[in-house]
């Protein structure tokens, strides 16, 4: 059995195995078998007696903040004896060992960062950031129109049901305490904007910005702006179907999806930092970074599979949320995700944990909806496309087929030939495209200054 988790090997007793033993007692605990090499098979030679291993113990109780006492026994191992010292889980965390901190990950020692150290603290003691006071602030800070609101939402929802006045419905929810407004309160109802960032832009390439916004303001407000700006800014096809030739809509990515990831990064971030969530659309990947690694002890690995249990680092926002009907409150967040992308078959959805931050990355590996439009313009036109992105578009099109005629462009756009004419106008004096050759044997150029 290799290293892992939850199992270190060690050839002799150091201030080595008592880091593990304190990052074991932050994780999932764990055991230090001693007296082994790095594939865990003895050592030849190795002997320990009754003193020694009491001298372990109590130099483990002394090196530690609190105190974890491990238990240590004599195991056989491969006909020999080896020493293993195991802990359990700490309840009261974080546990210290010479003033520094670690967790387990995979089968590394992590040391953490003071955030990290702050969470895995508020964790253990079953509460979290957000429940603690906003620094001076009253209730005049609370918008009552934005939690009336709330209310209403909440016993629309059927999950729970709030009554009373609106002060009083915040004071059940534990978002007021002792007449002062919580952390998750002001982010959800304040009538000022707080300094909690989502900047959203349109992306070329990862240094060319077409366009982009900060959008700040109450937690509910910023989710919903924050998707009309996604919108807006995404391809969307029409499809005839039926024998009344109705249409529907084919978005390039599953609107569910988004949202979904979308309410995680808002609903999950570390509002202890200072950096903002970004999201960056790209002609064929959308990434979102949240600020905060994954919390408690929540793996990759975890979120692979269809049966992980998520914890929640703002417990009294995710709770808003779970009862508006927002959010699902049992981390079956990312397996929504993935149904939903089953019906766009070259899509990935990636996440990772970067720097500080969670990263994630919904991608196609082809221009699906752009060469349907030109394949069979008749049934497939963009929607309502605004100037700024239709202009975009046409470089993409031209990128795509630089043979595309002016009605095709018109239909694929969604607009009329004149105005497509005027938008050719606009790029080629802007010295982004030209034309090559004539009318019926020309082609349309690229620029290398665009």
């Amino acid at each position: 059995m290799s290293e892992s988790l939850q199992i270190e090997y060690k050839s002799s007793f150091n201030d080595a195995v008592i880091e593990t033993l304190a990052a074991f007692a932050n994780t999932k605990g764990g055991k230090v078998i001693i007296g082994v090499d790095n594939a865990g098979h003895p050592l030849k030679g190795f002997s320990i007696g009754e003193e020694s291993m009491q001298q372990w113990v109590n130099e483990v109780k002394n090196k530690t903040q609190p105190s974890i006492i491990p238990d240590i026994e004599v195991i056989s191992k491969e006909g020999h004896q080896v020493v293993e010292m195991s802990i359990n889980e700490f309840p009261i965390k974080p546990v210290s060992f010479k003033g520094r901190y670690f967790k387990r990950v995979q089968n590394s020692n992590h040391h953490l960062s003071i955030n990290e150290i702050t969470n895995l603290h508020l964790s253990s003691l079953q509460t979290s950031w957000d429940a603690y006071e906003y620094p001076d602030s009253t209730i005049a800070d609370i918008d009552i129109q934005k939690v009336e609101h709330f209310i209403n939402r909440v016993n629309e929802s059927g999950r729970f049901y709030l009554e009373g006045k609106p002060v009083e419905a915040l004071e059940k929810l534990s978002l007021i305490k002792k007449g002062k407004p919580t952390n998750a309160a002001m982010l959800l109802f304040s009538k000022n904007e707080l300094l909690y960032n989502v900047h959203v832009g349109r992306f070329k390439t990862p240094s060319y910005i077409i366009d982009d916004k900060i959008i700040r303001g109450d937690l509910f407000e910023v989710v919903e702006e924050t998707m009309r700006y996604i919108i807006g800014q995404i391809k969307v096809a029409f499809e005839i179907t039926g024998k009344k030739t109705q249409r529907e809509e084919i978005f390039e990515y599953p609107i569910p999806a988004l949202r979904e990831l979308v309410l995680n990064a808002i609903v999950h971030r570390d509002y202890t930092s200072p950096i903002d969530i970004q999201i960056k659309i790209f002609d064929n990947s959308i990434t979102i970074f949240n600020p905060g690694k994954l919390y408690g002890n929540l793996t990759i690995e975890d979120l692979n599979t269809d049966w992980y249990q998520s914890q929640t680092r703002n417990k009294l926002v995710a709770e808003a949320f779970y009862l508006t009907k927002d959010i699902e409150k049992y981390g079956s967040g990312y397996i929504r995700v993935r149904n939903e992308i089953k019906q766009y078959p070259s899509m990935s959805f990636d996440y990772r944990e970067m720097g500080n931050g969670f990263l994630v990355t919904l991608s196609y590996t082809n221009q699906k909806i752009t060469k349907d439009v030109l394949k069979d313009v008749p049934i497939n036109v963009l929607k309502d496309v605004p100037k700024e992105r239709r202009l975009d578009l046409l470089l993409s099109l031209i990128k795509d087929n630089n043979s595309i005629t002016l009605e095709q462009m018109a239909k694929a756009c969604g607009v009329t030939i004149k105005t497509i004419k005027r938008d050719i106008d606009k790029l080629k004096a802007d010295r982004r495209i030209k034309r090559e050759g004539g009318r019926k044997d020309g082609f349309w150029k690229i620029l290398e200054s665009y």
